[in-house]
Order: C-alpha cells, then sequence, then structure tokens
C-alpha cells in the first residue's frame, strides 16, 4: 500500500471521528482497521501514530487553523471534509516534519475528491499561509 492510498485511509478516519465525536479512540482505530481490513503494517503503524498524534496535538492545530481564517471566519464554519485534511496536512508537516509540498499536493488532491468544489482552493489557502509563517 502507497503512502497516498494509506494517507486516504487516514483522512476517512479522521473524517468520521469529526461526525461521530466519539471518545475512545482506540478503540475507533481498532474499529476502522478491522472494518477496512487493513493488513498493511506500515498502514496500521501510520493511522495510528497520525489519529494519537492529531488527538495529542488538537488544541495547537485548531489554534494554528484559526489564526489563518479570513477574519470573518470560525473553525466551526470549516466543512468537516476540509477541517479533516488541515488536520491532517498540519500533523504531517509540523509534528512529522513531512515535506509540506508533498503533503500539500496530495491534502489538495483528496480535497478536490471528498470536498466541495472551492474545498481544494480553501485548504490549499490555509496550509500555504501556516507554511509560510512556520
Amino acid at each position: 500500500m502507497n503512502r497516498s492510498a494509506i494517507r486516504e485511509l487516514a483522512f476517512k478516519l479522521i473524517y468520521s471521528q469529526e461526525i461521530q465525536k466519539e471518545e475512545n479512540i482506540e478503540e475507533q482505530i481498532e474499529l476502522f482497521i478491522e472494518s477496512n481490513d487493513i493488513q498493511d503494517n506500515n498502514a496500521i503503524e501510520y493511522i495510528k501514530d497520525t489519529i494519537k498524534g492529531i488527538e495529542t496535538n488538537k488544541k495547537e492545530i485548531i489554534e494554528l487553523i484559526e489564526k489563518n481564517l479570513k477574519a470573518d471566519w470560525k473553525v466551526e464554519r470549516i466543512s468537516k471534509v476540509d477541517l479533516s485534511l488541515l488536520k491532517l496536512a498540519i500533523y504531517e508537516i509540523n509534528y512529522k516534519k513531512l515535506p509540506f509540498k508533498v503533503v500539500i499536493n496530495e491534502v489538495v488532491e483528496l480535497a478536490k475528491k471528498y470536498g466541495e468544489d472551492q474545498s481544494k482552493n480553501f485548504v490549499n489557502g490555509i496550509l500555504a499561509s501556516i507554511v509560510k509563517e512556520g
């Protein structure tokens, strides 16, 4: 399984967490891995690390998003798809130190696939702003 496919799986789990607001993250991860029949150890490791890392750093990640929104915008106004993609990308760029160009490119592709018409521009704009200040 390649990194793009693994990243897409992680996004799907982050998105489902946005919808469900379930508290037990460990259980959610295990159920997701089982229900998607994920056998690849790299994928399992990546998903666990990403979901737990986002949860651990949630406050800082949300603050970073808020700081880079237009003045009249609030995080609550962001679609669940876009918010999930932003959390994933910020975690990978700021905490995993992955190359921002690769992360932004792949997340924008996911925004095209799963988001609304403006998602790709919105996600790209917020991430570009974060990278510039970082």
